[in-house]
């Protein structure tokens, strides 16, 4: 069986050169990973893109914390960041979009996918986790044209969402990728590959790093931490699927 393809979340350039060196071949590139991932900065994009020329680099599109429910402002942000990036060289796009029920906010999904282009790849993200009915969500995104969906299968973690997501690949029966994610380490990736039968996988290999309990916090959720890409974590979990 084909090794499953593992694509590395970054939140930082020093975890992207860790998950190069490591020998990751596409990457997430974001910030903010403590709250789930945000839209990176151009600067980061620009250096990476620069520095690394053969990496495949998906972006992901999300322009605040909280919530998956957009307002026009919120998503003509989203349609502005996705023009630029792809004009600095993304190679794909992490989008997705909901409405106020859960449910896949399909005239917003539908703008962001078309502003991706014909020639970048496009992920629905773990907004799927939050709604209830999976299964018509997902013939939902193959008929907007979505590449794939990360997502935990509905659970906390990938591990505990095994049997879901197996479910939901056998349901998509090729026409869109199930790429699990949240919690994958190298100690259970093969067996999220093998009991999904995934052809991709999502981590971000990543431990706190920096100062603890700083005297004076920047905000209510700062710790003086942030989080780095473990570039031995990754190489272990490469190792592992080759199994």
């Amino acid at each position: 069986m084909k090794r499953a393809i593992l694509e590395v979340c970054c939140g930082n350039y020093r975890s992207v050169e860790n998950a190069v060196e490591a020998g990751a071949e596409r990457i997430e590139l974001c910030s903010a990973l403590s709250v789930g991932g945000l839209t990176p900065s151009y600067g980061l994009m620009k250096r990476v893109r620069k520095n690394f020329p053969g990496l495949k680099i998906h972006v992901l599109i999300r322009p605040r914390e909280g919530n998956f429910v957009y307002n026009q402002d919120e998503t003509e942000e989203m349609l502005n960041d996705i023009q630029i990036f792809r004009h600095m060289g993304a190679d794909g796009f992490v989008v997705g979009a909901l409405t106020m029920l859960n449910e896949i906010d399909i005239s917003t999904t539908t703008r962001l996918i078309q502003a991706c282009g014909p020639d970048c790849s496009v992920t629905f993200h773990r907004a799927f986790d939050r709604i209830p009915h999976q299964l018509y969500a997902l013939l939902t995104l193959i008929r907007l044209g979505c590449d794939r969906i990360l997502t935990s299968g509905g659970e906390s973690t990938a591990l505990e969402g095994t049997e879901h997501l197996k479910m939901l690949t056998e349901t998509a029966q090729g026409k869109i990728i199930i790429m699990p994610g949240a919690g994958v380490n190298p100690d259970n990736i093969a067996k999220i590959v093998s009991e999904t039968l995934c052809t991709e996988i999502h981590g971000s290999f990543a431990e706190p790093c920096g100062n603890n309990g700083e005297k004076v916090a920047m905000g209510k959720g700062d710790t003086g931490q942030y989080l780095l890409t473990n570039p031995q974590k990754v190489k272990e979990a490469l190792r592992n699927l080759d199994f």
